[in-house]
């Protein structure tokens, strides 16, 4: 075989080289393309789902126009019961030990609960005839810290109060999305006095604590 004819042979090799290498790495393009669009596309889609969550918590949260609101300093510590002006109370006096934070089955003392909300715990109080699933769904919604679930012994404004310290707001059912907001709003909210002091290591009613 002539030297030119072995060279044609060559170059046609190394062409089809070529040609099969550039095939793969359009191939190899095209997949990091698709991943990177699906990468995003799932970026995108979880960046809008937080977005639009923020937006409704948002939305919740400023929907907070029942909430009524009370003048009340860091409380004095005190020994034996305390005549509160609100039912349930909001702030002021209170027992030196604080009431730990749980879902409790049974009424919690309210001078270690206010203790509780002076470190910046939602107390979520309902009548004791409250029906248990609402009861369930109160509780499925409360964060894992710094709130306290309870019934209430006394008269209060309707069937569940949620009160933080110097705020308070009635809702008549367990579904309604002011529960949401308040908690977000109010919980080591700015309006707490020891914000991020104990919400455990206090004091607990053994017999009433559910978790």
């Amino acid at each position: 075989m002539s030297s030119k004819k072995k060279m044609s042979a060559r170059d046609a090799k190394l062409a089809e080289a070529r040609k099969k290498a550039q095939a793969a790495e359009r191939r190899r393009s095209l997949l990091l393309a698709g991943a990177a669009a699906v990468v995003i596309a799932l970026i995108g889609g979880a960046v809008g789902y937080a977005i639009f969550s923020e937006r409704d918590d948002r939305k919740a949260s400023g929907d907070l126009s029942g909430v009524q609101t009370f003048d009340y300093e860091g409380g004095n510590h005190v020994d034996g019961k305390v005549d509160y002006k609100e039912s349930p109370p909001a702030g002021g006096e209170h027992n030196a030990v604080w009431l730990n934070c749980g879902t409790y089955d049974e009424p919690v003392p309210n001078e270690h609960a206010v203790h509780a909300l002076e470190h910046g715990a939602v107390w979520i109080t309902y009548q004791p005839g409250l029906a248990k699933d609402d009861v369930k769904k109160l509780d499925d919604a409360l964060p894992d810290t710094y709130t306290v679930l309870s019934p209430y012994e006394g008269d209060m404004p309707g069937p569940i109060v949620l009160t933080a310290w110097g705020h308070q707001l009635t809702v008549e059912s367990a579904d309604d999305p002011r529960i949401k907001g308040f908690i977000k709003e109010y919980r080591q909210g700015k309006q707490t006095p020891e914000p991020g002091a104990a919400c455990t290591g206090g004091v607990t009613p053994e017999t009433s604590l559910v978790k």
